[in-house]
């Protein structure tokens, strides 16, 4: 959904995700239900001497809902700020940290592989929670009971963020990978596993415990946060374990080692017809073409191009018509995984490979690469050898 940037620290943008809208409101209404409650709790445990008829006075539990949901989310940025401080001591840029539905996220331009790296980054979020919740019980049985309706609502909100801060990082250590827990499991089991395996071995883990988790937010619960975190949790650890896969299966390679080279790419004319090229992809069974006048690519010409037209007007337009001029490159020795990611980030099936001295040489499609991904898996090659750390890389080709 639509982010909105609300300021920075330490140079790290801070998004609001539309998401947020709707949480923020829906925690502060649940707090603010349960202010005589939570009030009776602190009491009997901490002896805290809440006066529910103070807490409870008019407008005064919403108000404190607003403020305790704030403040628990300004806890949620500071934590992700743990884990961005140390991420970028250690060299990994963070790109922005985002406040959304389930909470906050740090996004890191790469995940490191060094297990200790990773371990210290993970682990830096619930040690700055512990601590804001530690702060929190301080000040609060620091500042005595005396009745009156502003210092009250100050120790509520107090105590409200000293449980609800160590719990945070209670509930983010568990292994729901990639989670921060599931992130410290990862880097504990590369220490002896390669990074690739580690991963999977994590994802796994984090996939039974998001099952577990939305069962009780189904059966014990019928919470519909719960369901729709630990459906949250699955897929975020199954796509980061796939991400991982290609990483090390991808190690080393590079895009003209996978791409279909030129004299291989059928091109077509700017001026072929619309209904031409319809039928030219019905025969080859493709659904982009690179655009060719006089021996230079000028389009890309795909098929939701052409359905643009309507059927009755296709003889009349030609590719030169409907074809996209903003054509994207990538060099011949680029990274799979960069061209992939520039495939992923501009929205598009194919890209030109383009070399500086011989022009273009090649496209590369997200076929391409998943066929190679399934050639290199299957024959194993992206496995670690016996005894060591890092997979071997051998290229399609070899």
């Amino acid at each position: 959904m639509r982010r909105f940037r609300i300021g920075s620290a330490f140079g790290i943008p801070i998004q609001l995700d539309l998401t947020f809208l709707l949480v923020l409101p829906l925690f502060a209404w649940l707090i603010g239900a349960q202010v005589e409650q939570w009030g009776g709790l602190v009491n009997d445990v901490w002896g805290a001497g809440f006066d529910a008829a103070v807490l409870t006075t008019g407008a005064l539990p919403w108000l404190l809902g607003i403020a305790s949901a704030l403040g628990l989310f300004t806890g949620v940025v500071l934590h992700e700020l743990g884990h961005s401080l140390v991420a970028k001591r250690y060299g990994f840029p963070i790109e922005s940290i985002t406040l959304w539905l389930f909470g906050g996220i740090a996004q890191l331009t790469e995940m490191p592989e060094d297990w200790r790296t990773e371990l210290y980054i993970a682990v830096a979020g619930p040690v700055v929670s512990v601590i804001l919740g530690g702060l929190s019980y301080v000040a609060f049985v620091s500042i005595p009971a005396t009745g009156s309706i502003l210092v009250e609502s100050v120790r509520f909100v107090l105590s409200y963020l000293a449980v609800v801060n160590v719990a945070l990082a209670i509930f983010n250590l568990m292994p729901g990978f990639p989670m921060d827990g599931g992130r410290v499991l990862r880097a504990l089991l590369a220490r002896t596993r390669p990074y690739a395996r580690a991963t999977q071995i994590a994802a796994e883990v984090g996939k039974g415990f998001a099952i577990l988790l939305g069962l009780f937010g189904l059966l014990a619960a019928f919470n519909p946060f719960l369901i729709a975190l630990a459906f949250f949790i699955y897929i975020g650890a199954a796509s980061e374990a796939q991400q991982t896969t290609m990483r090390a299966a991808f190690e080393g390679v590079e895009v003209q080692d996978i791409m279909t080279p030129a004299d291989r790419v059928q091109t077509v004319s700017p001026d072929a017809s619309v209904a031409d090229l319809i039928d030219l992809m019905f025969r080859e069974r493709h659904t982009g073409y690179p655009v060719e006048r006089d021996g230079e690519i000028v389009g890309l010409v795909t098929l939701e191009d052409a359905r643009a037209v309507r059927d009755v007007e296709r003889d009349a337009y030609t590719v030169g018509d409907v074809m996209t001029t903003d054509v994207h490159a990538v060099g011949p020795e680029s990274d799979v995984m960069t061209a992939l990611g520039e495939l992923e980030d501009r929205s598009i099936g194919r890209l030109l490979v383009h070399d500086d001295r011989k022009g273009f040489v090649g496209l590369l499609t997200r076929t391409d690469v998943m066929t190679a991904l399934s050639i290199i898996k299957e024959s194993g090659r992206y496995e670690a050898p016996s005894g060591t750390d890092e997979p071997e890389v051998i290229r399609p080709g070899a």
